[in-house]
């Protein structure tokens, strides 16, 4: 039997919505928007589905069918994935469009990999906060503003977790209607002019660099 190593596989589309899965095990979308972000939900097949707080774009948990919801701080292990919950303040939004509840920042461990999805995160993580969320190997981050973090305050708040993969989300995309920077203020941030979009991103254990990376995905149908 030829021995085939765990491969996870990141797909992005568009705001703060991924999915995550591998060969043999569970799948998880993040974040499922409506369309009042300006391009709408393709149709997706996922075991889990995350919402990191109660705003349009970020809670459309009915464009997943079939799948369990999670929603708020908490543990769970489900098939084979352990998934923690971490509360963090609620975001400072303008329009009051983000939940009184806060943003839940959500950290995937997966057999190998440990994903963690910062949601509508708006401000920098305490140390406390930061401890909880464990070795994260990659990192979806919000960097576009608006009511998540800025691209200044995304470069600062990576640097303090350290990750081996960083995947910005939550920027302006061609057919965004939100007012959100564009991703060129966070690449600017972290010292690069541009970085080649991969379509989709597929990563093992022993292929994470030693220093920080930013991996940019196509969103696909934004």
């Amino acid at each position: 039997m030829v021995y085939s190593p765990f491969t996870m596989e990141i797909n992005y589309f568009g705001h703060s919505c991924f999915r995550l899965s591998e060969r043999s095990g569970t799948a998880i979308v993040t974040d499922p928007f409506d369309a009042s972000v300006g391009f709408s939900m393709p149709r997706l097949k996922a075991d889990i589905v995350t919402i990191s707080h109660d705003a349009p774009g970020h809670n459309h948990a009915a464009a997943i069918k079939e799948a369990r919801t999670l929603h708020g701080a908490g543990e769970y292990e489900i098939g084979g994935v352990f998934i923690t919950g971490v509360h963090t303040a609620p975001a400072k939004s303008k329009g009051g469009t983000n939940g009184a509840g806060g943003n839940t920042v959500f950290v995937f461990n997966y057999e190998d990999v440990t994903v963690c999805h910062l949601g509508d995160l708006s401000a920098i993580l305490s140390q406390a906060d930061i401890e909880a969320l464990g070795t994260v190997d990659i990192l979806l981050v919000p960097v576009g503003g608006g009511n998540g973090l800025n691209a200044g305050q995304a470069a600062e708040l990576i640097s303090l977790i350290e990750p081996s993969i960083v995947i910005p989300m939550h920027y302006k995309l061609a057919k965004t209607k939100l007012q959100l920077d564009p991703l060129a203020k966070f690449l600017k941030e972290m010292g690069l002019t541009k970085v080649e979009p991969q379509d989709t991103f597929k990563v093992t254990k022993s292929s994470l660099p030693e220093e920080t990376a930013v991996v940019v995905l196509e969103a696909k149908g934004a």
